[in-house]
């Protein structure tokens, strides 16, 4: 039998032990923010430009987690893009061509997002287009 005070003083030394010893940690499960979409071109948040005129919308769509797929939607200008498949790069730069014939006297909004490799969204950008 062990007697009571070796017990009592092997229990003090496992407990100082924790005490003084490294103690694991783990990040906190930061919810997924999805990709970081960018427009570069038009620069301006309001744009103005003559019906007739093409207008190249570029941007670049990047996430670490790995681009799936960017979408560029406009609005009010009866026209629509196809998706871009990103196929998990990190970066994903695009262009489009927003037609601007027999639209005079109309605005446009263009809105462009990315959507990363697990299915997160990330935030949305835009940009007005008036047409004259």
């Amino acid at each position: 039998m062990i007697p009571g005070r070796a017990i009592r003083a092997a229990a003090l030394m496992v407990v100082t032990g924790c005490a003084t010893r490294e103690r694991l940690t783990f990040e906190p499960n930061n919810p997924a923010e999805g990709p970081t979409t960018e427009l570069t071109q038009p620069g301006l948040n309001d744009t103005t430009l003559v019906a007739g005129d093409l207008l190249l919308i570029q941007g670049r769509s990047y996430d670490p987690d790995g681009v799936d797929t960017v979408y560029v939607v406009a609005t009010g200008g009866n026209q629509s893009f196809a998706p871009i498949l990103g196929q998990g790069r990190d970066t994903v730069p695009f262009a489009v061509e927003l037609s601007t014939a027999h639209r005079g006297g109309t605005t446009v909004l263009v809105q462009a997002f990315g959507v990363d490799d697990l299915g997160t969204q990330g935030s949305v950008v835009s940009r007005q287009i008036h047409i004259e």
